[in-house]
């Protein structure tokens, strides 16, 4: 199977996932079939790997899959289980975040030029002058604002003014501090980030029990 990486902490598991299996493979896997509705091929796909993946994460916590459920913004919950979860998929790969204790974000991306060119609707003024056109650093600050969305639950935030990430020095693995924005009041998150050949990986940090 295409399990890449599992990591586990105390109430926590993120899980990734390398999408090598053809449909029928993954839905035996998890025991169903992706939805009718959804028609591309590639989608469906994407659909199957993170349900077997949150299967997967949800084994290592001695847990049963029964599913997945949405609240009304859309945010989703492992049925039947008490923790906070948080899906990103990047065909040819797929993320879970799995968290007891507090609301998670994570978001896997493949930098793409076109960043680029939405970046100056996207990005505060301070971070455009600070990732520049280093792309790699572009995808950081956008998995980013992904991760801290969904950290937040809801989608009426704007990425320049509601989600805000401070500037950086890239490396291959490090932590940046995010910042959500509502009623002129600020959360911060801390947020952790990796850098592949392959993608861009940004979660937020767990919280010290």
């Amino acid at each position: 199977m295409g399990l890449e990486k599992i990591e586990t902490s105390p109430g926590r598991v993120l899980a990734l996932w390398h999408i090598d299996e053809d449909e029928s493979t993954l839905a035996a896997h998890l025991g169903e079939h992706a939805p009718e509705n959804v028609t591309n091929a590639q989608k469906r796909l994407e659909w199957l790997s993170g349900r077997v993946l949150v299967k997967e994460a949800l084994q290592t916590l001695h847990l049963p899959y029964r599913g997945i459920v949405k609240d009304a913004f859309g945010k989703p919950f492992p049925t039947g289980h008490d923790y906070q979860l948080s899906l990103s998929h990047s065909f040819p790969y797929a993320a879970v975040l799995l968290d007891a204790h507090q609301s998670v974000g994570i978001d896997l991306e493949q930098p793409k030029e076109k960043l680029l060119r939405i970046a100056p609707r996207m990005f505060h003024p301070t971070e455009l002058a600070d990732a520049g056109t280093d792309l790699i650093k572009l995808c950081i600050y956008w998995c980013a604002k992904e991760a801290l969305i969904k950290v937040y639950g809801k989608k009426d935030l704007t990425f320049a003014k509601s989600l805000l990430v401070a500037p950086f020095s890239r490396k291959t693995d490090g932590e940046i501090v995010g910042s959500i924005i509502v009623d002129n009041e600020e959360r911060v998150i801390p947020l952790c980030y990796t850098v592949t050949p392959d993608f861009v990986l940004v979660f937020n940090k767990a919280t010290t029990i």
